[in-house]
């Protein structure tokens, strides 16, 4: 069984709002890049992939004119993708949706929220990802009343041969200090944008231990838009959202595992993980960051878990094969991870 997650830059952007895929001539929201040419880079990538499920982070818009289903299942027929069904869970108002494509001959996939809804006055105890979170962050008296700008998608997953297993796809918001200017501002909203961060994993975390009592098999995966030591404001705040997520202060039965994190917990190493690659314009150079993972409880882990960041100049298999390598700058500023597992008997007896 192989699982994915894959963050797909301005994929909403590719497709009418009949979820017909716009491959033309015309420029895609990336930089330099066609509608067609990312089309047809998205295509040789998922091909390449060949999981059983993919998270699709930023996936089409879902709105009154616009249906996200429809555009992947379109562009998987396009391309001839195994992954042919796709479902949402709760939409969003930003343009990026959550959204799982997945092979029918493999496994079936429900949204399958859990935890009651709690509206504006909120609830301190996990409520449903589409409602409002009150939670303390220690840092001070004040209680953040948190709502997801994009509600984690949480799935019930069922293979073939009747193995059963959770997912809980997330998009965790930006610390990035978008539309300040000055030293003071962009310091005000990092600051304001990391407690949100750490909010909403906390409101993960609470879901996670509640599966983990449960005694649920799950899998927490996404784009964190963080990871340990990610900048300075870790050290201002105690944590990341990552380490909270994972469980690095609970006992190793409640912890999550993804080894990609396993380098960056340990300590500063000359060679770290990396899932997305940005352009600075400003120093007219690249950089790499590891904001993409995929966590999985211990019995998963047990089940001959192996984890792959599909990288291009990382990964020396991707490397030599040129039309690869040059799909995956072409498609998106983020690359896939992917996990195998052996699921073969799994809970059975």
């Amino acid at each position: 069984m192989r699982i994915a997650t894959y963050n797909v830059e301005w994929m909403n952007a590719l497709f009418d709002d009949d979820g017909q895929p716009l491959a033309d001539g015309k420029w895609s929201a990336r930089y330099n890049i066609t509608r067609g040419m990312q089309l047809d880079a998205l295509g040789i990538v998922f091909t390449a992939i060949n999981a059983d499920a993919v998270l699709v982070v930023e996936a089409p818009d879902q709105n009154r004119r616009r249906n996200t289903s429809v555009a992947l299942e379109t562009f998987a027929r396009q391309y001839g993708l195994r992954q042919r069904r796709a479902l949402i869970g709760f939409q969003n108002h930003t343009e990026q949706e959550l959204a799982l494509m997945y092979d029918p001959d493999v496994l079936s996939a429900t949204h399958d929220p859990i935890g009651d809804f709690a509206g504006r006055k909120g609830s301190e105890d996990a409520p449903r990802f589409d409602g409002t979170f009150n939670v303390d962050l220690g840092l001070d008296e004040t209680t953040e009343h948190l709502q997801f700008s994009k509600p984690p998608l949480e799935l019930a997953m069922r293979t073939r041969s009747g193995a059963e297993f959770r997912m809980i796809g997330v998009h965790v918001k930006s610390k990035a200090p978008h539309g300040a200017h000055t030293p003071d501002d962009i310091d005000r909203v990092a600051i304001a944008n990391r407690r949100k961060q750490l909010a909403q994993c906390l409101w993960l975390r609470q879901r996670v231990d509640g599966h983990l009592m449960a005694g649920d098999p799950l899998i927490v995966l996404g784009d964190f838009n963080d990871g340990p030591g990610l900048d300075a404001y870790d050290t201002q705040l105690g944590r990341s959202g990552v380490e909270i997520v994972l469980g690095e202060d609970r006992s190793s039965r409640e912890h999550l595992f993804d080894p990609h994190a396993r380098p960056v917990l340990s300590g500063r190493t000359a060679a770290r993980p990396a899932t997305a690659r940005f352009y600075n314009d400003e120093s007219k150079q690249y950089f790499s960051a590891l904001l993409d993972y995929i966590m999985v409880t211990p019995d998963l882990r047990e089940r001959g878990a192996t984890w792959r960041i599909w990288h291009p100049f990382d990964d020396a298999r991707i490397y030599h094969v040129p039309e690869l390598r040059e799909a995956l700058l072409t498609a998106s500023d983020h690359f896939p991870v992917t996990l195998d597992l052996d699921l073969e008997g799994f809970g059975e007896g």
